[in-house]
């Protein structure tokens, strides 16, 4: 499958169905690993200001031979700025960093800063919407070309829906074999948007197991790619994390079907 295969964001852009993950990435590591993927036809990566690595992702993509309005670029706030004046000022500087005139899609990255994730019940309604009225105006600038929120469970959702003006793009989670979390995939897709599954490949976990070793090797490929095409058979974007280039490649070639028997399996295997 071609990175050039793509859904389509309920505001009519498209976006690229596999993607480049970068957490965990320095500057100078997803610099070169950017550089490496577009060479071999990735066209989307996805970082985020927390990630620390924005001015590599930027660089990598000024230092390749493809037109910027080919690459798809997500990036998301920094989880602490939870307020409208510092989250336009956020877009500004991650437009500075990036030495770039747009980005393609941004998110809120989480409801919570991380320091309060687990520990506290506040799911900052009225911070998130400040988040979202500035991130709409930067829409409509043209500064962003389409929005979105990351970890926002059915409330946090909801609170965008019922109070904002645009309804979110994505709402980025994780999914995998084994996580699966059907009841709110199912609601965000009710409501046009598009589930994108961050650790698809379960940090690399699952790629041991034996249950999903057994049926990548009836369709003759790596576990990773049996986990990958079961994410993209369940509708999602994928954002498969490396820097190596041949598992850069192999993450690309998903021109393969799981049966709906197979998939059934899948979705109920117990780990």
């Amino acid at each position: 499958m071609s990175v050039d295969n793509t859904l389509t964001l309920n505001n009519g852009i498209k976006i690229p169905k596999v993607q480049l993950g970068t957490w965990l990435m320095n500057n100078d590591e997803v610099k070169r690993a950017v550089q490496q993927a577009v060479k071999i036809g990735y066209r989307g990566f996805d970082t985020a200001k927390d990630y620390g690595n924005e001015l590599g992702v930027g660089k990598g993509i000024w230092n390749s031979d493809i037109e910027r309005s080919e690459l798809f670029l997500t990036t998301k706030l920094p989880t602490n700025v939870k307020d409208y004046k510092n989250t336009k000022r956020a877009i500004d500087k991650a437009l500075t960093t990036f030495g770039l005139d747009y980005i393609d899609l941004l998110l809120i990255h989480s409801p919570q800063p991380w320091i309060e994730v687990n520990r506290v019940s506040d799911r900052h309604f009225e911070g998130n919407l400040e988040n979202w009225q500035a991130m709409e105006e930067a829409l409509k600038a043209g500064k962003v070309r389409a929005i979105g929120v990351s970890n926002f469970l059915k409330e946090d959702v909801d609170n965008i829906l019922k109070n904002g003006e645009i309804v979110p793009a994505v709402n980025q989670i994780e999914v995998n074999v084994g996580h699966t979390p059907w009841e709110l995939m199912n609601y965000c897709q009710s409501q046009g948007m598009i589930i994108e599954a961050y650790s698809p490949l379960a940090n690399g976990r699952l790629l041991t197991n034996s249950k999903i070793k057994e049926l990548a090797k009836k369709y003759r490929v790596s576990p990773a790619q049996l986990m990958l095409k079961y994410d993209l058979q369940l509708g999602c974007v994928v954002l498969p994390k490396s820097d190596d280039i041949d598992e850069m490649k192999q993450n690309l070639e998903l021109d393969f079907t799981i049966n709906s028997r197979d998939m059934d399996k899948l979705k109920r295997l117990e780990l």
